[in-house]
C-alpha cells in the first residue's frame, strides 16, 4: 500500500471531523424559546405595519433603548412612537427576511433576536425602492410578559437582489 493512500482508521476520523464541523455549522436550534421570539417578532411587526401604535407601545419596555444606525439613539418610548406615528405609518411595511431569524438565550434575562428585514415603500417602491437591514432585540420575560427592551437597526442600504 502507498504512502499516499488513506488508512480505514484516517478515513473514519475525516468523516468525524466532518460531522463534527457540519453539526456546529448548522443554524441555531429552534426550540421553544425560538418559537417564542419568532411569534413575539411577528406580532409586534404586526402591528408595526398595521399602525397599531397601542399594540406596539405594548410591546415597548418604558426604559427601552433604541439604537439606529442613521438617526442614533432614542430611549424615550414615547419618543419611539411619535416617530412611527410621522414616519413609518402609511409609508413603510417591513417584512423578515426568510431564514434570516436567529435566536439566543440569555440566562436570567430572556433573549437575543437577530435577522435581517427589508423595507417596502407601498406605492413608492418604483422611486424610493426597498431597502435592507439588519436589527438585534433585546427581548426581557418580566411579569408583564415579554418586553423589548434594546433595539438595534443598522446596516441600512438599498436592497439588493
Amino acid at each position: 500500500m502507498s504512502n499516499l493512500q488513506p488508512s480505514r482508521t484516517g478515513l473514519l476520523a475525516l468523516v468525524a471531523l466532518l460531522a463534527v464541523v457540519a453539526a456546529h455549522a448548522q443554524e441555531p436550534p429552534r426550540g421553544e424559546l425560538y418559537r417564542t421570539v419568532a411569534a413575539l417578532d411577528e406580532a409586534f411587526f404586526d402591528a408595526y405595519n398595521r399602525c397599531d401604535l397601542d399594540a406596539v407601545r405594548g410591546f415597548l419596555a418604558e426604559d427601552l433603548e433604541f439604537y439606529h444606525d442613521v438617526d442614533g439613539k432614542l430611549t424615550d418610548r414615547e419618543v419611539l412612537v411619535e416617530a412611527l406615528r410621522n414616519n413609518i405609518c402609511g409609508k413603510v411595511r417591513r417584512e423578515l427576511v426568510p431564514g434570516s431569524l436567529e435566536v439566543y438565550p440569555i440566562e436570567g434575562v430572556g433573549a437575543l433576536q437577530t435577522g435581517m428585514h427589508l423595507f417596502h415603500h407601498p406605492g413608492r417602491e418604483e422611486i424610493d425602492g426597498i431597502g435592507q437591514g439588519r436589527f438585534t432585540h433585546l427581548w426581557q420575560r418580566g411579569d408583564d410578559g415579554w418586553k423589548l427592551t434594546r433595539i438595534f437597526s443598522y446596516d441600512h442600504r438599498p436592497y439588493e437582489r
